[in-house]
């Protein structure tokens, strides 16, 4: 087995390129970088990855995992804030979330708590089937978005 140890890596062709074979797979410009996806399309990598994440244990009171989270707070039953160590660019970014309630086939699922989401927060309640809020056990939050 061969390793290869580089700093730099730079397109033959064209210098923010990365071709395998006769196939251009990777393009970097500044602050940016896309590999190639499905037939030509191209997918920005700093797009597609999730800024923000973590599980949560609220019967636990506990972040059990994250990523880019300060931290996780119950604002009132079945409301939360997650709060962003880094900042996102703007108050506009995506969050989805899914949680479990006990042992007990459940639906419930996350939805924006009035608008109130800025840069450094994200706020969201769990709403049942029945449009009750509620808190549940486990809880998930992802965002996509910009960082700032």
């Amino acid at each position: 087995m061969s390793t290869v140890i580089l700093d730099t890596i730079t397109g033959k062709s064209t210098a923010t390129t990365i071709t395998i074979g006769s196939t251009p797979v990777v393009s970097a410009s500044a602050n940016s970088m896309t590999i190639r996806g499905e037939g030509t399309a191209q997918t920005s990598i700093q797009q597609g990855l999730a800024k923000c994440w973590h599980l949560h244990d609220h019967a636990g009171g506990a972040i059990l995992d994250s990523f880019n989270v300060t931290s996780f707070t119950d604002q009132a039953t079945g409301h939360y804030r997650t709060v962003i160590a880094s900042d996102m660019a703007s108050a506009n970014y995506v969050t989805t979330g899914s949680n479990v309630q006990g042992d007990t086939e459940y639906f419930s699922c996350l939805i924006s708590d009035g608008g109130v989401n800025t840069a450094t927060n994200c706020d969201y309640k769990i709403v049942n089937m029945g449009g009750s809020v509620n808190d549940n056990d486990i809880i998930n939050v992802v965002i996509h978005g910009d960082l700032a």
